[in-house]
């Protein structure tokens, strides 16, 4: 997992609940990196878990929730550093259905070693977009959030339905349609 994602989550940590907690859930984690992070270095995803898991327990919200939060948060993140990427499109259900082949395209030209989800457009409108999320990693809800911002940014609102086709996550299907 790309280094970006530490250090994004990290600081949304320090902003929304102080230095101490970071402090506290990297202590508590077993991180081979021990919690040093670049943004452009390479870390295990069990890292992310661990200090998800940490922040969740102390926090008592669900991992779910955090991911939805932190995707709002990095979605500024990418619109501030790549503004190029967003402002290419002109529409919500145009920008997520490009995801896999132009929007993941670009993020491997940055960072060619990035680890990332797949999305299989099923079926698209020009209010509705159909899309399956397969990833290792679960974090479905992290592209929900994703999702949500990208919907704000263009001044535009949705209905987003998240229905997993496998029990643990790793491959779930959006239904969205434009409001």
């Amino acid at each position: 997992m790309k280094g970006i994602v530490f250090t994004e989550f990290l600081d949304l940590v320090e902003d929304k609940f102080g230095l101490e907690m970071v402090d506290k859930i990297i202590n508590q984690s077993n991180l081979e990196s021990n919690g040093v992070y670049t943004s452009v270095g390479t870390y295990k995803f069990s890292e992310m878990l661990q200090l998800l898991q940490h922040l969740s327990e102390h926090t008592n919200i669900s991992i779910d929730d955090l991911l939805l939060v932190y995707a709002e948060h990095f979605f500024a993140v990418l619109a501030t550093s790549y503004p190029g990427l967003i402002d290419s499109y002109k529409d919500p259900i145009d920008m997520l259905a490009s995801i896999e082949n132009h929007i993941h395209i670009e993020v491997r030209k940055i960072y060619p070693d990035a680890e990332l989800p797949a999305f299989e457009v099923v079926e698209k409108t020009d209010n509705s977009l159909i899309m399956i999320y397969k990833s290792s990693r679960s974090m479905h809800y992290f592209g929900l959030g994703l999702m949500n911002k990208t919907f704000e940014h263009f001044n535009s609102s949705a209905t987003i339905q998240c229905e997993k086709i496998k029990e643990d996550g790793t491959e779930v299907k959006f239904i969205i349609q434009k409001n």
